[in-house]
């Protein structure tokens, strides 16, 4: 049999396959199981959306942008507000900025529920989806309640938020913090030690440090690999300074590490969001700002920690109520062009796996 010859040929994975996560179409050369090659190609979800807002008021660009990855809506809002804020340098009241943090951990969750999720069914295991999506379910409540959406939340706006929250959202918001902090134990119950989970994800993809920063991998998937940076920490900004949290990292950057620093991360983000709610202060919850403001001539690149890595927003201002120029950046581009680094000569099961892992999102690549 050694000596039988096969040739190489090309198989497309997508861009309608349910492991890309989106619409995205992943060139595979194959030589028998194995891959040789992967060449992605992206944009089938581009819908201008950089453009779309450089013929908007800064203002009418906030409900443009929760649909740049609707996932963490909340996170889209928040650093382009950033940006203008501090383009505009406009004072955010501190009950606001107190309520941004609330809500930007709670979509983290969020996030990281639907992740856990989705990609143990990705390998065939349906449980851990009906878990995930069973906490979550409380967290969409929530935003129903503040904002009055379940999916493209719009809440945050230049200068504070949209709306104050109801009486009733803070004892909720506890339970869901209490209820989520003793589902803990069941997701890692399920998955961590599960043989199938573990043959399945440990020493697959191997992402080291050097690679990731080489191409610029941000988020879990970089402090996987064992690298100690969140711009909640290191690039400060909002209120995180005033909130005591660990930033866990893993040593072998495989997929099983980017699993277990996703559930680590949770619980980081439920230590802030209880701390958040303890000292949320009474009082303003915007600052006056006109619809059609006119920031002075200037440029600011803004970005945050969000649930995939760096998100960030570049504005430009010719001192108009339009932006001359918008530019975002989201973790999962950057992670969708390690893929061909470290899948390459695996098998295709387990690209599945490794896209999982990687928690790429289409919209945020093509935006």
């Amino acid at each position: 049999m050694s000596g039988i010859r096969t040739e190489e040929f090309v198989v497309n994975m997508g861009p309608h396959h349910p492991s890309t996560h989106g619409v995205c179409r992943l060139l595979l050369t194959m030589n028998g199981e194995r891959v040789l090659k992967i060449e992605p190609h992206v944009g089938y979800l581009h819908r201008a959306l950089e453009k779309i807002c450089e013929n908007r008021t800064y203002a009418q660009c906030i409900p443009i942008l929760d649909r740049w990855e609707y996932v963490t809506a909340m996170s889209c809002n928040y650093v382009f507000a950033l940006a203008a804020e501090r383009l505009a340098a406009i004072q955010v009241p501190e009950r606001a900025e107190y309520l941004r943090v609330i809500m930007l951990e709670l979509n983290r969750i969020a996030s990281h529920l639907l992740w856990y999720g989705t990609t143990a069914l990705d390998l065939g295991a349906i449980t851990p989806f009906l878990y995930g999506f069973r906490e979550r379910e409380l967290i969409m409540d929530l935003f129903e309640m503040t904002c009055g959406q379940r999916l493209t939340y719009n809440y945050i706006r230049i200068g504070g938020v949209s709306r104050d929250i109801p009486p009733q959202f803070v004892p909720m918001a506890r339970e869901a913090v209490k209820t989520i902090t003793e589902k803990m134990s069941d997701y890692e119950g399920l998955l961590n030690e599960n043989p199938i989970w573990v043959a399945r994800n440990t020493g697959v993809g191997v992402l080291t440090p050097e690679k990731a920063i080489a191409w610029g991998v941000s988020g879990p998937a970089l402090r996987a690999s064992g690298v100690k940076f969140d711009i909640r920490r290191n690039d400060p900004y909002s209120i995180y300074d005033r909130f005591q949290f660990d930033i866990p990292t893993q040593k072998n950057g495989d997929c099983y590490d980017r699993y277990i620093q996703r559930l680590q991360e949770v619980k980081e983000s439920l230590k802030i969001i209880s701390q958040a709610l303890d000292g949320l202060p009474e009082g303003d919850i915007k600052a006056k700002v006109s619809p059609n403001f006119k920031p002075p001539i200037g440029e600011v690149y803004a970005r945050i920690e969000n649930s995939r890595g760096e998100l960030g927003v570049f504005l430009q201002s010719d001192g108009t109520t339009k932006p001359t120029r918008v530019k975002t950046r989201g973790g999962s581009f950057n992670q969708l062009q390690v893929l061909p680094e470290i899948g390459k000569g695996l098998l295709i099961a387990d690209i599945v796996a490794i896209m999982a892992s990687l928690d790429i999102i289409m919209p945020e690549v093509d935006r």
